[in-house]
């Protein structure tokens, strides 16, 4: 069965997205952990991001800087952090967080509440800051 990124990616679900390219698909977490919260997957479904093909895995810290910067130009924050946790979805994905101290990568706090219309605005702001 299809994991939930997978339908993203096939568009069956909507999402707030972010970045899209053959390869990689980025966009705002629905429970964001911070303002910019963002999901990086890779388009093929593979559970865990250390069984990915050599050649995905290489691109993959290139593409996640991009959206970073992209994120750090529009959200004030120290830095953004990176994330690879793999457990709540079998499907490889790195979250990528606006952060101004390591407490702000605690994923046992309640989520961020942004309306449908700050997302769109959000995903739409930080898609036109990607060089």
């Amino acid at each position: 069965m299809a994991s939930i990124f997978t339908k993203i990616i096939n568009g069956e679900i909507p999402s707030y997205k972010i970045y899209e390219d053959d390869k990689y698909l980025a966009f705002l977490d629905i429970r964001p952990m911070a303002k910019g919260h963002t999901l990086l997957i890779p388009k093929v479904e593979i559970d865990y991001i250390f069984d990915l093909d050599e050649d995905t895995l290489s691109d993959y810290l290139p593409v996640a800087k991009k959206i970073a910067k992209a994120i750090e130009s529009i959200v004030t924050c120290e830095r953004v952090g990176i994330a690879v946790v793999g457990l709540e979805v079998p499907h490889a994905h790195v979250h990528l967080i606006p952060i101004n101290s390591v407490q702000d990568l605690r994923f046992d706090k309640a989520p961020v509440k942004m309306s449908n219309d700050e997302m769109i605005q959000l995903a739409t702001t930080i898609r036109s800051a990607i060089s």
